[in-house]
């Protein structure tokens, strides 16, 4: 017989609250979140851009429809930067000026790139990074070489069925600069 939802561990696979609803740290710089809609998902940007600052590296990684776009709107909202948060994927990058005295967000899609952060030089990150807040899509295994701390998005979703809008999020922190982050925060 299962065991009652309370009695679950929040850490465990497959134990996520729904509703938007975090599960806490399951270890050091590491939380799981479930929404439920495409406006949870943009609520969860603008609750994340609380707590990013110039400097930040944001990687994003989801199947295609997973909502890393829509994360980012929400996250071009909470930090208040200009212009219409749009999928990068032709243009490879975008810049969003700060409208509030804050970080401009550089939003970046590297679903066409190849290789590692070689094939992204031209786009000249590391020299905008110590600046900017980066939100990076299909950055991994491309970006992480720009810095030692970074937030890493993982997003779930059920591949092939378009009805469903429930998303798995693991947002895990690396490096220093994560350490003391709460994570469940948001």
């Amino acid at each position: 017989m299962e065991a009652p939802a309370a009695a679950h561990n929040p850490a465990e696979p497959g134990t996520e609250q729904s509703g938007a609803e975090r599960s806490g740290a399951e270890r050091s710089g590491t939380v799981r979140i479930v929404v439920e809609s495409p406006d949870e998902m943009r609520e969860l940007g603008r609750r994340l851009a609380k707590l990013l600052r110039a400097g930040d590296l944001v990687m994003l990684t989801g199947e295609l429809g997973a909502g890393k776009t829509t994360l980012t709107r929400g996250l071009g909202e909470g930090l208040g930067v200009r212009g219409a948060v749009t999928s990068p994927t032709f243009v490879i990058a975008r810049v969003h000026p700060s409208l509030v005295d804050g970080p401009p967000l550089v939003h970046v899609d590297a679903y066409r790139l190849g290789g590692g952060l070689d094939d992204m030089e031209d786009l000249d990150l590391d020299v905008s990074l110590p600046e900017s807040v980066i939100v990076v899509e299909w950055g991994e295994g491309k970006v992480e070489e720009l810095t030692d701390d970074r937030l890493h998005l993982l997003i779930h979703r059920a591949v092939g069925d378009t009805t469903d809008e429930v998303r798995h999020i693991t947002l895990t922190g690396v490096g220093e600069r994560w350490a003391a982050v709460d994570l469940s925060a948001v």
